[in-house]
């Protein structure tokens, strides 16, 4: 699984944006999986070469694996962004993580943007993306368009869920780690990472959700927390009564969630 990405993905946004089932039949757009022929429908591929502004030399940037993808739909098509990896040789999290885009018709047949479209790089950013990489994309975007990728930054140190802002799913502007500012910095270096973004469904379209005039997220992977945003970069996370991260949902000793509980796709409003 790790070197290839397949069809659920695609599956389940489909199912999510429809809203045009209800009940039973909303569930039955889940069951009856089948595994098309056309697995895997992206692989590691050492092919694909580009600069690294950091080291100033080329890399194959995603020669090792290609995983943990995003889905979202934007002019008929489904764009996936995925995190590949450089170095098949090294242990998993010795390697840079870069993000890259595909795009397809028909959700089995890919075309890939050539070069990674958010990666390390030498801005005010780089102590957060390096060596580590930017990895495990979540993509939402507003009613007025503007793409929002809840992302990890990794310096083999500390994993921080971080934000970058864009207009087009190529070119991306890092906002900060998403507790940069929250409480004067108390969560800045703290562990965290996997950022599900609330939305709605606008007739067939999964925009940003306002709730209560703020935006919301789960985030977490050992646990799951509550986080709210006026300006969907500087989010605050939910804390308890002694002013710590507070856990909505805890992983379970004796069950399937034992270990993680770790935040997937955009969670959807259907209120």
């Amino acid at each position: 699984m790790k070197k290839s990405i397949y069809l659920l993905a695609m599956l389940v946004i489909a199912g999510c944006v429809s809203g045009e089932k209800t009940g039973n039949e909303t569930e039955g757009a889940f069951l009856n999986f089948q595994k098309p022929e056309e697995n895997p429908i992206l692989s590691a591929d050492s092919t694909y070469t580009f600069v690294c502004p950091v080291k100033n030399e080329l890399v194959q940037w995603q020669k090792a694996d290609v995983f943990n993808p995003a889905a979202i739909v934007k002019d008929n098509k489904i764009h996936v962004l995925f995190r590949a990896e450089d170095n098949p040789g090294a242990i998993l999290g010795g390697r840079t993580s870069r993000i890259g885009l595909a795009t397809s018709e028909d959700g089995l047949h890919f075309d890939i943007h050539p070069t990674p479209v958010l990666y390390p790089d030498s801005g005010e950013f780089l102590h957060y993306d390096y060596p580590g990489g930017c990895e495990d994309p979540r993509v939402v975007v507003t009613e007025e368009g503007l793409y929002v990728m809840a992302y990890t930054s990794w310096n083999w140190d500390v994993a921080r869920l971080s934000i970058a802002f864009s207009k087009d799913l190529i070119e991306w502007e890092k906002k900060s780690p998403a507790f940069a500012t929250a409480y004067d910095g108390k969560f800045l270096g703290n562990w965290s990472k996997s950022g599900s973004i609330i939305t709605r469904l606008e007739g067939e379209n999964q925009v940003v959700a306002k709730i209560e005039g703020k935006y919301w997220m789960y985030w977490g992977e050992s646990f799951i927390n509550l986080a709210w945003s006026d300006n969907l970069y500087d989010w605050y996370p939910s804390l308890d009564e002694e002013g710590e991260l507070e856990a909505v949902i805890k992983t379970r000793p004796g069950y399937f969630d034992s270990n993680l509980t770790e935040c997937g796709p955009p969670g959807c409003d259907h209120r």
